[in-house]
């Protein structure tokens, strides 16, 4: 099964350069999507409801202290751990989400239910390690 880290490596492969925060949202919709579409999870890491929107703390502890990465900073990665089905949705989800900001992606993900519903009644920028469930995923996005 593929890792985050190889998805990552596949997204930073076809965008070239960008901010952390926007490769944490771009692997979060693209695992959230493969969930909906392919009935299927992309990689088996979680993902936190972190102040700033989902974050995977595998991939965080990787790239901490980057403000920018590219698919160099993932060296370990292996694209071709993803199988075909997932490589078709990351592309789908390039496609639709990757020309916005990070910051636009952190603001959508604050008004969406798998993020809040992890979040509880923290306070907006209180540190938060709660997991946003797969099946919260999975039910929130099948449900646009």
């Amino acid at each position: 099964m593929a890792s985050v880290i190889d998805a990552a490596k596949y997204i930073l492969e076809k965008t070239g350069e960008i901010t952390a925060m926007k490769l944490q949202k771009l692997l979060y919709y693209s695992q959230a999507w493969a969930l909906v579409w392919d009935e299927e999870e992309i990689f088996p890491e979680e993902f936190e409801a972190w102040a700033n929107g989902p974050v995977n703390k595998r991939l965080y502890n990787m790239h901490r202290g980057m403000f920018k990465v590219n698919s160099a900073d993932f060296s370990d990665g292996d694209t071709s751990n993803l199988g075909e089905d997932h490589k078709e949705t990351i592309d789908i989800v390039l496609d639709f989400y990757g020309d916005k900001t990070a910051q636009w992606l952190s603001n959508l993900t604050h008004k969406e239910a798998p993020w809040l519903e992890a979040r509880g009644d923290m306070p907006p920028m209180a540190s938060c390690s709660e997991v946003i469930t797969k099946a919260s995923m999975a039910e929130y996005y099948s449900s646009l």
